[in-house]
């Protein structure tokens, strides 16, 4: 149960700054047999997206390490003219446009439209004349240029993970202009010049900036995966992100299709058949999670093994818990059960006997399981004594929601049937009120008060693995028979992009 939430709102992490894709990798004969979570990102998502694509562009020009280029050339009269360019470094980039288009060969295509950026550097050359004399000249130069990029990104698989490859990267000229600061040498000399570095420059730019564009698009990549691993990872308990088959790129939507195993210690869920459909999401909404109710359930599973299912209350939370109403009947059973002590020096102590059985409908998840309420008194100086201890199967629906950054479990209606009930005020068991008055304060309030604390800790949860610094907008949880649809639209975090890049290069 506490683990469903953080699964349903965890994932949203995996694809906010990636556009993905995977090819080469081996799969079974059908597409979506061993398939426990997708992820399907809209067009809408990627021009989101898009709008970050300068960042890292210009991330990447700024980034590239230009090598000092040299060239020589056989000249007339003069013999033969060497130079060469060095300290080169970028000054006034700017991008005026960029496209996304999804291509349905397994490629994302970014057009980036006229990038501008002027190179600096020191042009040394020298020449032996006909009387063999030798001169050289070292002068400032400046270059401005005006650049179309066009790539095309493919993840390939490797090991079951997406890694990005951009190394599909074209530049296009459309200026590139030499100025010799200071330099009195003929006209014909700086022709030379603008012509063989000209030539030269567009090489090595190609060359360099598209090698930092394929880096920063594999370690973005891969920040992103491990971000999203990491988010699904708490201590022993991990669900596994590994893909289950080729994903899918159409001229609407991005979709990749994962495992979803949940492993926790020597244990590990089975593959499972599963019953995703495409026509199962739309693209009315910018990103969408299905998750598979097998992958919830070996959830809830872990972490009953990993005993996370219990809770504890003491002072005024028990307090309120039985004195949720304020009745002569409500009175005389809390007198009969705490013999007169404190709340303080009383404790509530929760927890599942059994694994919870999981299951998702059209109404909400509904979670059964057999649960144990222990109640004990410590008397200052006395050893603890049990005062009240039963088991009961509680089966309850809950609806789960995320608004204003917070996590919100409604529960919709339950039932307890009590399998053992032992109250040390009523051992014979033949006063009915003690019994009555546990079932109904257990309906009423307790549910609610361990559902309510479920909330708040996956909350905080969630925002220290850093959901809260993403702009979730009117995120939907669907839940029908087998599965449950996460579908929202958002806005990205620039900061977060911002922040990778200066700690990156």
């Amino acid at each position: 149960m506490c683990w469903t939430g953080r699964m349903i709102l965890g994932i949203f992490r995996i694809l906010l700054v990636l556009v993905h894709a995977s090819a080469a990798c081996e799969f079974g004969p059908s597409p979506y047999r061993t398939t426990g979570i997708v992820c399907r990102m809209t067009k809408p998502a990627g021009l989101l997206l898009n709008q970050e694509t300068a960042q890292v562009i210009q991330a990447a020009f700024r980034n590239a390490k230009f090598p000092n280029i040299t060239g020589e050339r056989s000249v007339r009269l003069l013999g033969k003219v060497a130079y060469g360019l060095s300290n080169i470094q970028i000054n006034d980039l700017s991008i005026e446009k960029s496209d996304v288009e999804l291509k349905e060969e397994n490629a994302i295509h970014i057009a980036i439209k006229n990038v501008t950026a002027s190179f600096k550097g020191t042009l040394t050359y020298g020449y032996a004349g006909a009387w063999f004399l030798k001169l050289f000249h070292s002068v400032d130069f400046e270059i401005e240029s005006s650049i179309d990029l066009q790539l095309n990104i493919k993840l390939m698989c490797q090991e079951d993970r997406l890694v990005a490859d951009a190394s599909d990267c074209y530049l296009s000229f459309h200026k590139l202009t030499l100025h010799l600061h200071g330099d009195k040498e003929p006209g014909w000399l700086k022709q030379l010049f603008t012509d063989f570095i000209s030539f030269t420059l567009k090489l090595v730019l190609k060359r360099e900036v598209c090698k930092e564009i394929n880096s920063l698009t594999q370690m973005l990549a891969n920040f992103v995966l491990d971000l999203a691993a990491n988010f699904v990872r708490d201590k022993d308990i991990i669900v596994d992100l590994s893909l289950a088959s080729d994903s899918v790129i159409k001229a609407g939507y991005v979709e990749s299709h994962h495992k979803g195993l949940v492993l926790y210690k020597n244990h590990s869920s089975i593959l499972s058949d599963s019953i995703f459909s495409p026509s199962l999401l739309t693209e009315s909404r910018m990103l969408y999670f299905w998750l598979s109710e097998h992958t919830i359930s070996n959830l809830a599973s872990a972490a009953f093994l990993d005993g996370r299912l219990a809770l504890t209350l003491r002072g005024e939370k028990l307090q309120a818990l039985f004195e949720m109403e304020d009745t002569e009947e409500q009175r005389k059973a809390v007198q009969m059960i705490f013999q007169g002590t404190s709340y303080n020096d009383s404790v509530a102590k929760v927890w599942s006997l059994t694994q919870p059985q999981v299951s998702l409908q059209p109404e909400g998840t509904v979670v059964k399981s057999l649960v144990a309420v222990e109640v004990s008194i410590l008397p200052t100086g006395e050893q603890s004594r049990v005062v009240l201890y039963m088991e009961k199967e509680i089966k309850v629906t809950i609806q789960a929601a995320y608004a204003e950054k917070k996590l919100i479990l409604q529960p919709l209606d339950s039932s307890i049937e009590f399998k053992v009930f032992k109250c040390t005020a009523d051992p014979s068991g033949n006063d009915p009120s003690i019994q009555s008055f546990m079932q109904n304060m257990i309906s009423v309030a307790g549910i609610p008060e361990v559902i309510s604390s479920i909330e708040s800790t996956l909350t905080s949860l969630m925002n220290s693995k850093g959901l809260n610094l993403f702009y979730l907008i009117n995120p939907e949880i669907i839940t029908r028979e087998g599965y449950v649809i996460i579908q929202l639209d958002f806005n990205f975090p620039h900061h977060l992009l911002l922040d990778f890049l200066q700690k990156k290069l």
